[in-house]
């Protein structure tokens, strides 16, 4: 086994390579393990052979699905990788892992320039504010086009991206790069590797004073010291320009561009020599916010105190907890206290890992990754600190759902171990949502796309052996009434003994809010408002005179109308906003009981509803969409087509932000549908906001339906 070297906090470098799919970012992880020997031959993703994309599902796809964590070794510096998805269902995983790096690499396709999963990872990085480096990767390719993959950084991200390398002959036989830093040309060997230091051309001396002098102005904004020195001598030394581009992508103010192609090993190691030299180490960052509003330092004499941000279930492992150390020194078989759970942990062994080999270490320091595993009671987002500090990181903000689906079992039998299965998923993807909705009768399964979906329901089967089904839940519709009526329900059934006997006559109105109290003439005895569990409202009001039925019984012909308003009359759906006046009824001496008035109550209810003009609500979202502004048309065009009412539209730089109401049953597929139309470009948030009344004629087709199903 090799022996794990020990490094320092400074010397501690955690990176994310982040891009969209086939921009090489699992390539280049590996080509970054190679070049320091950490591995003797570089795996590939479509041999399915790479250290990172190691599970069985990125085998069959030959592309990411989880984040991967790795580390490498260069010049006495220690760098951990993660290595991410690039299909934007998969975001939790970038998500988690732009929480844990200290630097983030932004790779972009030399061929195609900046891509929509570019744009849609730049959100994350904005978020956070993490310090970014560009890669211009696949120089190597016939297609690639520098010039252009360079002005689309500058078109999208700004013209804080300054290029610190740029290639000589990008294309097919690419193996010159020129450095803008240390102002020499790289020239590598046909397999690539370590390259020859060569003076730089003279044909290409002009351009690269010209982009030298604007790397050594973007360095010296960030800091007045080196803005005088810049000043005084026109220049920067190499050290001093280092200085000033650490500083800048500290404050988030630089973003250097490099060029490579890690297919063929060309430009990697100098990146990770900038990597340990620039790039900042955790301790140079803001310190971590923590719920109670204050802060943490990467102190390596804190106490000692982890964020979790990553958890996973390993066949024939269990779970494994990814972690990173923001205060403090940890070592093995030290037990600390989660907050969260109220438990104490154990943490037996510490790894780091690289994919699916663990390799033990003794201790990990403030600002270092590593693995625990079989933990207990912490999962992702938990801090683990000394017993008695009850220190909590503020946890990391998922995004919210954008596809809903109702699930079950193909075996009946197994809808208890498929909901045990889901919740299990669910704690290992902070993106996966599971509920059951006892007024729809359905489990509700909320992920972020069909891919992830389709994820899901591998995992199901190969991990759980269950095989699943799916469909568009219900929708929760409501029913209501829009006049008075009145009905009167006589219950009578005479068996052997005593009988039942229940006569109620009672009288519905639409409730509002400020309604005026029922005539004088009505003698009200009692008034209850009940707020209902699943909103609006029932007034009921006892006007019954003259003893004509018990006061005993009163609440049992509530209990019948409760009842009949949890399923309502027409649809099954529930019943909201009504008031209901029991004004009169019959009762027998022997035959009449509760229920006979709980039944009565219940009939007279439905009668009088289906006299009353009833009204089907539905649930309506508040939707605001964020679309390029080019394609603002194809997106109201869309919403129109699903009953959407567009409410207004803000500008936001080249975006446009679409607030629109959209009814819950035409929001099934909007996600797949917005996505297919914005090739990804536009982005969504949607919330509850009221119920509206359905259109008529969609009314009567659901209720003919709900007549035959209820036939049935």
């Amino acid at each position: 086994m090799r022996q794990m070297k020990v490094f320092d906090q400074k010397h501690i470098k955690n990176i994310v390579l982040l891009g969209s799919t086939k921009s090489g970012k699992t390539t280049l992880a590996e080509t970054m393990m190679f070049e320091a020997g950490l591995i003797n031959r570089r795996g590939k993703v479509e041999e399915e052979n790479s250290v990172s994309d190691y599970h069985e599902i990125e085998h069959q796809r030959h592309s990411s699905v989880y984040s991967t964590l790795l580390h490498t070794e260069w010049r006495d510096y220690k760098i951990n990788i993660l290595d991410t998805p690039g299909i934007d269902d998969f975001v939790g995983e970038v998500v988690s892992s732009v929480r844990a790096a200290d630097t983030c690499l932004l790779m972009v396709n030399a061929q195609t320039g900046v891509e929509v999963g570019d744009e849609l990872v730049w959100q994350q990085i904005e978020r956070f504010k993490k310090p970014t480096i560009f890669i211009v990767n696949q120089l190597d390719h016939p297609k690639a086009d520098f010039e252009f993959s360079v002005e689309s950084i500058f078109d999208t991200f700004g013209r804080n991206a300054v290029l610190m390398q740029y290639p000589l002959q990008p294309g097919q036989g690419f193996h010159q790069i020129i450095d803008l830093l240390k102002m020499v040309m790289y020239v590598f060997p046909e397999e690539g590797g370590r390259p020859e230091k060569r003076p730089i051309p003279e044909a290409e001396q002009e351009r690269a004073n010209d982009l030298h002098n604007a790397l050594v102005e973007k360095a010296a904004e960030n800091d007045e010291r080196l803005m005088d020195l810049y000043f005084e001598k026109g220049n920067l030394e190499e050290d001093e320009l280092r200085e000033g581009l650490r500083i800048g992508m500290t404050n988030h103010d630089v973003f250097p561009i490099f060029c490579l192609s890690a297919k063929q090993n060309m430009g990697s190691g100098r990146l990770m020599g900038f990597i340990d030299n620039v790039a900042p180490a955790s301790a140079d960052l803001k310190p971590e916010p923590l719920t109670d509003g204050g802060e943490l330092n990467y102190d390596l004499n804190g106490d000692p105190t982890l964020f979790f941000f990553k958890t996973i279930n390993e066949p024939f492992l269990g779970k494994v907890s990814y972690f990173k150390v923001i205060a403090g020194k940890i070592t093995t078989d030290q037990e600390l206290y989660n907050p969260s759970t109220e438990t104490t942990e154990r943490l037996g062994q510490l790894y780091i890992v690289d994919g699916k080999k663990r390799h033990n270490v003794d201790e990990l320091v403030a600002g270092d990754i590593g693995v625990a595993v079989k933990l207990k009671h912490t999962y992702t987002n938990h801090t683990l600190c000394l017993k008695g500090k009850n220190t909590i990181l503020e946890p990391i903000t998922f995004p919210e759902e954008r596809l809903r689906v109702h699930i079950w079992s193909e075996s009946k039998d197994e809808n208890e171990k498929l909901g045990e299965a889901l919740r299990e998923i669910a704690l290992e993807d902070p993106t996966v949502r599971v509920e059951f909705s006892n007024e729809l009768k359905q489990l509700i399964l909320s992920a972020q796309g069909d891919l992830h979906l389709e994820t899901i329901k591998w995992k199901l089967k190969e991990n759980y052996n269950l095989n699943v089904i799916w469909e568009m839940p219900r929708i929760p519709y409501r029913e209501t009434i829009q006049r008075p009526a009145e009905a009167t329900y006589r219950h009578k059934k005479q068996s052997g003994g005593a009988g039942q006997f229940g006569e109620v006559l009672l009288k519905i109105d639409p409730y509002f809010e400020g309604m005026p109290e029922p005539s004088k003439d009505l003698h009200v005895r009692h008034k209850e408002e009940i707020d209902l569990p699943w909103g609006g409202k029932l007034l009921f009001y006892n006007c019954i005179v003259g003893g004509a039925i018990d006061a005993r019984f009163v609440p049992s012909i509530k209990k019948g109308v409760m009842e009949k308003m949890e399923e309502g009359p027409i649809t099954g759906s529930y019943v909201r906003d009504v008031r209901v006046l029991v004004m009169d009824g019959k009762m027998h001496s022997v035959d009449s009981n509760d229920i006979s008035f709980k039944i009565a109550g219940a009939k007279a209810f439905s009668s009088a509803f289906a006299q009353a003009s009833p009204k089907i609500l539905e649930p309506i979202y508040l939707v605001e969409i964020t679309v390029p502004d080019h394609q603002m048309g194809d997106v109201m065009t869309e919403v129109q087509s699903r009953r959407g009412m567009i409410l207004g539209m803000n500008p936001e730089d080249d975006h446009q932000i679409i607030t629109t109401q959209i009814p819950q049953s035409e929001l099934g597929d909007f996600s797949t549908s917005l996505k297919s139309i914005t090739q990804g470009r536009a982005q969504f948030h949607w919330e509850f906001q009221d119920y509206q009344p359905l259109p008529a004629n969609l009314q009567e087709e659901m209720v003919r339906e709900a007549t035959k199903l209820m036939e049935a």
